[in-house]
């Protein structure tokens, strides 16, 4: 009963995603193969089992990191599945069953105690690195171990386990004995795992799918350079080492057992990944052929998409879901301290001309509040800043602005990903909106791979350099209200650097209601408590939303078992293949 009322499942006949139907739609052209418009969204298209081919990957920007330890990407979380596996998984599976949890390295879904602050997990027996050796259970406890208490050396993943686990300050790269004392996880055995947690959590196993559980030996970490070669525990490993900012290679790991892997067909015999490949040249390239997958999963950039959206000879090659994210402006609280200058900038932004900037309809719909539409205890209806035809009310924002003490505006700095058009065009629109009450904004481009690390998310950075607002965009860790938005508002969140609660959202009440639905076994309630914390982020005006957006993404028709994992906002990089000799 706990475990329904949870919304867990076990894995059964999920993973036979090859059975699935290619079917048809209504809507939209037909490609060469006979697909339909958003095809991919709901159901597999051109299922296959043929193996082999090089499934040809290219990445505008660069992994923050391909250590499993130290990233915070989807698009690295999903990649990062075909060396690293994990102790949970998402369902393999299309549509509404794809963020349901079902188990990868381990044998089952965790069982908890009666108030959820001590949950057991056994793995199965006999899973291998890449070397053949054994991975055991006290090895998936040291890759946690390392990713949340390593003394500061990682600064990019989540801090679920450092924020959740009952444990002592600790640092595996002090001491002989990295482990010693580090009891917040007993491993009785090679194959169980105990978590004893601090507080309650009812939504814990959600934590058990991120990256940060694949298994590290203790004698095989390099710290920082162990992202050069990570040892390889799925059906890939590297070629040679990942070299940054120009290509990472993975070949077929030989001790790899599909059948203890209901997550990976693993069809390719070859993955590569060109890094820093321009996003213009990624899109042509894929349309020409060249390109099999673009890794950063968030569609065609904003050039390509003008040619292809009204294309209809193109239209059977195009997927166009709801990502499940929100793309959004921080408006950073330690740079626009006063309550009543952030909601200045609220009422005077156009929101209208942010959402044409993302794309209008098929770039999504316009948000005016935190949860996106699909998260429990969300309310689309809801709007505090509320303007005729959304392009801004600028005599509320002027009544603010004289009540924070700056009638004629004021001066402050917008950061943004250089790699990502919509949000430079995004920047650009606000800019030209909030100019006219007076307040002015530069923009200032960063680095996608060091933009939370060393710009946008540096206090030092944000506080020296004037960064009063940026662009980001945010999808959930899991499917709930908590999984969504708890790292970007609750002020335990704020970290010196790496830092994703960007607008460094500190309100003892969101704080509160945040740790009251941990406590809180029933998802109904739960709800309830998250349509409160959104109600409360949008009056303390620390988070503009922008669009809850939709991608369009081109798919070729030499790509093999193509569907969108909802749970990582872009296709399930596992299950691909190619087609062709």
């Amino acid at each position: 009963m706990r475990k329904r009322t949870l919304g867990f499942v076990a894995l059964g006949a999920a993973a036979s995603i090859f059975l699935s139907a290619c079917g048809g739609g209504d809507t939209g052209g037909e490609s060469a193969s006979g697909n339909t418009f958003d095809q991919g969204s709901t159901e597999v298209v051109n299922p296959s089992d043929k193996t082999g081919g090089t499934l040809r990957y290219a990445l505008a920007s660069d992994f923050d990191s391909t250590d499993p330890a130290n990233t915070y990407y989807a698009f690295n979380w999903n990649f990062s599945r075909y060396y690293a596996r994990t102790l949970l998984a998402f369902n393999p599976v299309p549509g509404e069953g794809a963020t349901e949890l079902v188990p990868d390295m381990a044998e089952a879904l965790p069982e908890p105690n009666d108030d959820f602050t001590e949950w057991t997990i056994k793995i199965k027996e006999g899973l291998k690195y890449e070397d053949g050796t054994e991975i055991t259970a006290e090895d998936i406890k040291y890759g946690i171990a390392r990713s949340n208490f390593n003394g500061g050396v990682f600064t990019e993943g989540p801090q679920y386990f450092s924020a959740h686990l009952d444990q002592d300050d600790h640092n595996v790269y002090e001491g002989s004995d990295p482990l010693e004392g580090f009891d917040s996880i007993e491993t009785p055995d090679d194959y169980t795992l105990v978590f004893h947690l601090k507080d309650s959590f009812s939504e814990f196993p959600n934590v058990l799918v991120q990256p940060q559980t694949a298994p590290v030996p203790v004698e095989a970490d390099r710290g920082e350079l162990y992202q050069e070669h990570v040892l390889s525990s799925g059906p890939y490993k590297f070629d040679g080492e990942y070299e940054p900012g120009v290509k990472l290679h993975l070949e077929r790991n030989e001790h790899w057992d599909p059948e203890t892997d209901p997550i990976r067909p693993a069809l390719p015999d070859r993955i590569e990944v060109e890094i820093g490949v321009n996003q213009d040249e990624i899109d042509e390239r894929l349309v020409n052929g060249e390109l099999d997958v673009d890794l950063a999963g968030t569609g065609v950039g904003p050039s390509m998409f003008a040619r292809l959206v009204d294309d209809e000879s193109v239209q059977g090659n195009l997927d166009n879901p709801y990502s499940g994210a929100l793309r959004y402006v921080n408006i950073h609280t330690p740079v626009i301290e006063d309550v009543a200058c952030r909601q200045a900038i609220m009422y005077a932004a156009n929101r209208d001309s942010m959402w044409r900037a993302w794309g209008g309809d098929t770039g999504g719909d316009i948000a005016t509040n935190l949860l996106p539409p699909t998260i429990p205890g969300a309310d689309p209806e809801s709007d505090l800043y509320p303007s005729e035809d959304n392009t801004g009310d600028l005599e509320a924002a002027k009544e603010k602005l004289e009540k924070c003490g700056e009638a004629d505006g004021f001066s402050t700095n917008i950061a943004v990903r250089a790699e990502r058009e919509k949000d430079v065009q995004t920047a650009e629109a606000l800019q030209e909106s909030l100019a006219r009450v007076g307040i002015k904004v530069d923009i200032k481009t960063f680095p996608s791979a060091d933009f939370f690390g060393q710009y946008a998310g540096s206090q030092d950075y944000v506080r020296e350099n004037d960064i009063g607002l940026s662009v980001s965009g945010w999808g959930p860790d899991w499917p709930t209200g908590y999984g969504f938005a708890s790292k970007i508002t609750h002020g335990d969140a704020i970290m010196e650097t790496g830092n994703f609660n960007t607008a460094e959202l500190d309100d003892p009440e969101i704080n509160g209601l945040w740790d009251q639905a941990l406590q809180t076994e029933d998802p109904e309630e739960r709800a309830a408590l998250y349509e409160q914390i959104d109600t409360l982020v949008m009056e303390s005006a620390a988070i503009l939303p922008v669009v809850f957006d939709k991608t369009l993404i081109y798919r070729s028709d030499e790509l093999t078992n193509v569907y969108y994992q909802p749970s990582y906002m872009m296709y399930d990089f596992m299950t691909l293949g190619v087609d062709r000799d």
